[in-house]
């Protein structure tokens, strides 16, 4: 069982930087984690995935390249995403989560991923 816990939300201007972290507790060494973010009537979106096995495997949305960076360390077990350049659209409900098992492919994919923290608020002023 894993359990994850966001933090470092808030609000920014736009142009402006935020990190998020999560916490994880259990087993996430060999996983795929991944940050996802939803805004009120709209649909969960990918954001960032990462091989925990192999760090320098990642995968971001399109919207965000260039601009968030997600990472991991395995010896504390906690997940970062670095937002840099914040837009509004930015905006959301972002989530950690973490697959179960062996991390394949670090997948934006939400039904792939078993679990989940309880997110942290970003709000980006323009």
């Amino acid at each position: 069982e894993v359990q994850l816990v966001e933090s470092g939300g808030g609000s920014v201007q736009a142009g402006g930087s935020l990190t998020l972290s999560c916490v994880a507790s259990g087993p996430t060494h060999r996983s795929c984690l991944a940050w996802f973010r939803q805004a009120p009537g709209k649909e969960r979106e990918g954001v960032a995935a990462i091989d925990s096995d192999s760090v320098t495997r990642t995968r971001y949305a399109e919207s965000v390249k260039g601009r968030f960076t997600i990472t991991k360390d395995n010896a504390l077990n906690t997940l970062t995403l670095q937002m840099n350049s914040l837009k509004p659209e930015d905006s959301a409900m972002y989530y950690c989560a973490a697959k179960s098992g062996f991390c394949w492919l670090p997948s934006l994919s939400g039904s792939e991923y078993a679990y989940w923290g309880p997110g942290t608020q970003v709000t980006v002023s323009s």
